[in-house]
């Protein structure tokens, strides 16, 4: 939400949200490895069958929320890093990336995926220049 202005990254109904999609979907998040789910798989059926894998784009986004919100919480800053630095992990040889990746870490979905990657070069820009500015 505070990618659109929509919220300020510091409102505590923002962060509240934040740290709930950022639990593993056992304790009720979407967060698993680092990575995020676009909805808990197991209690949406999508319709669409097959493996529903962590999503890139919304991976990329939360990393672009924890970086906002960690302008004024610092710890939430340092998980933006960590969580982005393990997304480029999943990317394949040539650095590019699917849409989805799986529990054993494979690429599923799309690939290339051009919205993934927009993202990525738009997480990647404004992670750096946050670090940069609180230094």
């Amino acid at each position: 939400m505070p990618l659109v202005f929509f919220i300020t990254p510091s409102d505590p109904r923002f962060l509240s949200t934040l740290r709930q999609i950022m639990k593993t979907p056992e304790r009720g998040g979407l967060t698993s490895n680092n990575l995020l789910y676009r909805y808990d798989v197991t209690k949406s059926d999508d319709g669409v069958g097959g493996e529903e894998g962590t999503f890139g784009l919304c991976t990329l986004w939360c990393v672009e929320a924890l970086t906002r919100a960690g302008e004024y919480e610092r710890p939430l800053l340092q998980r933006a890093t960590a969580m982005f630095e393990d997304f480029l992990l999943y990317s394949n040889h040539v650095g590019l990336c699917t849409e989805e990746i799986s529990e054993a870490g494979d690429g599923l979905g799309n690939a290339v995926q051009g919205f993934t990657h927009v993202t990525l070069i738009s997480a990647a820009y404004n992670l750096s220049r946050t670090l940069a500015a609180l230094k």
